[in-house]
């Protein structure tokens, strides 16, 4: 077994997991744009594959995703603080990206600070 299995194996223990659901939460709100690759299409949406601002700091990532950014949407009413650090911790971790995971609390001290809305789980909220 090689250093880096060992290490995916401990951070799936430790975040109970959230690699296989943010590869879900991805695969259901990010691949159609991002690709499953996470290439990106050229000129219209970018690479999350090997992006220095993906790997950079979570905050920064995490902020995109609360309250969109260039054509990108936002995902604060329609994806959990859960939700949001698993699929974060699954872009940073996959296709070469070597980032550190995010909680759930990071996102949602984060979502506090820049005055983010709740997530909304009723029958409605999701519109992505």
């Amino acid at each position: 077994m090689t250093l880096r299995t060992i290490l995916a194996a401990a951070m799936l223990i430790v975040h109970g997991g959230a690699f296989a659901d943010g590869k879900a939460i991805f695969a259901k709100n990010c691949a159609a744009c991002h690709q499953a690759t996470g290439k990106g299409i050229p000129g219209a949406f970018p690479a999350l594959a090997g992006s220095k601002f993906v790997q950079g700091p979570s905050a920064d990532v995490a902020a995109v995703l609360l309250k969109g950014r260039g054509g990108m949407p936002d995902f604060s009413p329609t994806l959990a603080d859960a939700d949001i650090a698993e699929v974060l911790s699954y872009v940073r971790s996959s296709w070469g990206n070597q980032a550190p995971a995010l909680t759930e609390q990071e996102v949602s001290s984060l979502r506090d600070a820049l005055k983010v809305e709740r997530f909304a789980a009723g029958q409605m909220s999701n519109k992505h």
